[in-house]
């Protein structure tokens, strides 16, 4: 007996020619499967998974204490003792890296969650109701995507000083804008449909049509945009605390690991590259599963 293909031409598992209408369960494993195709986006997800786990272990699994000085000899080169080595203040350097890991995941996972209500909130609004309050609130993203995200971020920074909780806001203010031009443009489309003309003409409130019916037809893109967005959050957090507009010393932070270790590239050069090094592995691993979720769930991309 045949079995029927999804959009990729991939024979579905237990989808049998005939059989009743695809379950939601159905389209689950249909996205699943097409995500599962994409060696890229696998790496991807298990380099996440594989930071994630670090982060929420790092109690456990961290060989020293982070902050403790002298914890062996001073810029000692990678060991059995040290598998990173130590910094200039004697500081294991692995066990560093991973409790960095724990501030940059929350920094960008934190910062881009609250981008993402703000940003969506802002573009349900204006995409569903438009007229003045659309001009005005995408003049003031227009106004808000004229400056670089490091540049505004740095300002923030020397307004609202140093710590992890300025540096999450920081950085979520200057991804707003995005979330917020996504959302509006699927909006726009999403509102002309005939369901969303009947909820009208039935008397549904605007709130609750955009609750019930335009939220959900444009949380895809919305979840993509997401997740791409968290390598961008990690990266200006690194140039924050590369440039010592970061949490302060000694807080383990990878921005501030690579600025420390300048001073000693050439006699003890894994201070800098390796933190240097986990970043770049977990920015291509976020921007991996980015991808490969952009290429399941975005319709527009499926052939």
């Amino acid at each position: 007996m045949s079995r029927p293909l999804d959009a990729d031409g991939l024979t579905l598992p237990g989808a049998v020619a005939g059989s009743a209408p695809a379950t939601a369960r159905d389209g689950l494993r249909r996205r699943w499967w097409r995500f599962a195709r994409n060696r890229g986006a696998v790496f991807g997800l298990a380099v996440c998974v594989a930071v994630v786990l670090l982060s929420v272990l790092a109690p456990v699994i961290s060989p020293y204490d982070p902050l403790a000085q002298g914890a062996g000899p001073a810029l000692q080169p990678p060991s059995m003792a040290h598998w990173a080595g130590t910094d200039s203040f004697g500081r294991d350097m692995l066990s560093r890296i991973i409790y960095g890991a724990r501030i940059a995941l929350a920094v960008g996972l934190v910062s881009v969650l609250l981008a993402l209500v703000i940003g969506v909130a802002l573009g349900l609004v204006a995409g569903y109701y438009g007229g003045v309050l659309d001009i005005v609130i995408m003049r003031v993203m227009d106004g808000l995507f004229a400056f670089p995200i490091i540049i505004l971020a740095i300002a923030m920074m020397a307004i609202m000083g140093f710590g992890v909780t300025n540096v999450i806001i920081a950085v979520g203010v200057g991804f707003i804008a995005p979330f917020a031009r996504v959302t509006r443009a699927d909006v726009l489309a999403v509102k002309e449909e005939p369901y969303i003309e009947a909820a009208r003409l039935a008397g549904v409130s605007g709130r609750a049509i955009i609750l019930r019916h335009v939220l959900p037809n444009v949380a895809a893109p919305i979840i993509v945009q997401a997740a791409l967005r968290v390598s961008g959050a990690i990266i200006t957090e690194a140039g924050l605390s590369f440039l010592g507009l970061g949490p302060p010393p000694p807080t383990p932070v990878w921005g501030s690991m690579i600025a420390e270790g300048r001073n000693f590239i050439v006699m003890a050069p894994h201070v800098s590259t390796i933190p240097g090094v986990a970043l770049m592995i977990t920015i291509v691993g976020l921007n991996l599963l980015g991808d490969g979720l952009r290429d399941t769930l975005d319709p527009r991309l499926r052939r």
